[in-house]
C-alpha cells in the first residue's frame, strides 16, 4: 500500500514562470501516469492526496479550479483506468461537495466496484484527525445504542470504522517537493508506514522515481517495533 502527498504544483509552476493554475494541471497528467506506473509495477493499493480539509482555506479561485480539473479528470480518465482493471474509492467528506460532484464520485465507484486490479483510493475533502473523530464518534453512538460493547472495540474494529476501512496499512509514504510532514494524511492507517521524502515537485515526479522511492523501501528493515533477527 502505497500513500502519496503529491506536493509542489505551486511551487513547480512558479520556476516554470507559470501561474498555478498551469501546475495543478501538471500535477493532474502526472498522476494518471504514476497510478499506470504503479499498477504496472504490481502494487497492490495506491492512495493519493488530491484535496484536504484545509485546502478549503486557499483562495476561492484555486479552489474552484481544483474542483473543476478534479471532475474534468474523472471525466476523461474513468474510461482508461477502468480498462487497466483498476478499482477507485473516493475518502473523505462529501458534504461540501456538489450534488453534480458526488453523482460523479459515485458513478465511479460503481462502474469500477467489479474491478479486481489495483485498489485507487482517492482522498478528497480529507483529513485524517476528522476521519478518526467520525470514527469515534461512529462507535460511541453504537456503544451507546447497545449495539457494541467496549471489550469489542480493538484494532481492526475501529480500523474498520475509518474510511479506508478493509485496505491494509500503509507500507510506504511518499511525499514530494522538500517539506518533512505527514500534512495530516492517513495518521493511523501510516504508524508503522517507512518514510520516502522527495525534492521533487510533483510534475516532475516520474515513474522513474516511483520505481527508485519502491527499490528503496525493499532495502529497508521493518520491524514493526520489534529486533532484526540478527539482533
Amino acid at each position: 500500500h502505497v500513500a502519496i502527498i503529491m506536493d509542489g504544483n505551486g511551487r513547480w509552476a512558479e520556476r516554470q514562470h507559470k501561474n498555478r493554475s498551469a501546475g495543478h494541471y501538471a500535477g493532474a497528467e502526472q498522476a494518471k501516469k504514476i497510478v499506470g506506473a504503479a499498477s504496472a509495477l504490481g502494487i497492490e493499493y495506491v492512495t493519493l492526496y488530491i484535496f484536504s480539509t484545509e485546502n478549503w482555506k486557499r483562495p476561492k479561485r484555486e479552489v474552484d479550479f481544483l474542483l473543476s480539473l478534479f471532475d474534468s479528470f474523472l471525466e476523461k480518465e474513468i474510461a482508461e483506468i477502468h480498462a487497466q482493471n483498476v478499482r477507485m474509492r473516493f475518502i473523505g467528506r462529501g458534504d461540501r461537495f456538489t450534488d453534480r460532484f458526488l453523482h460523479r464520485m459515485e458513478d465511479t465507484e460503481e462502474r469500477t466496484g467489479h474491478n479486481t486490479g489495483m485498489r485507487f483510493n482517492l482522498a478528497a475533502n480529507y483529513g485524517s484527525q476528522d476521519e478518526i473523530l467520525r470514527a469515534v464518534r461512529s462507535i460511541a453512538q453504537r456503544a451507546a445504542a447497545g449495539e457494541i460493547t467496549p471489550e469489542e472495540i480493538d484494532e481492526t474494529f475501529f480500523s474498520n470504522a475509518l474510511d479506508t476501512a478493509g485496505d491494509p496499512p500503509v507500507d510506504l509514504f511518499i511525499r514530494t517537493s522538500g517539506d518533512l510532514r505527514l500534512s495530516n494524511f492517513l495518521l493511523w492507517q501510516s504508524a508503522y508506514a517507512e518514510l520516502y521524502f522527495t525534492e521533487t515537485h510533483w510534475p516532475d515526479f516520474t515513474p522513474e522515481e516511483l520505481s527508485r522511492a519502491i527499490e528503496d523501501f525493499a532495502g529497508r528493515s521493518r520491524r514493526f517495533g520489534g529486533l532484526d533477527a540478527q539482533e
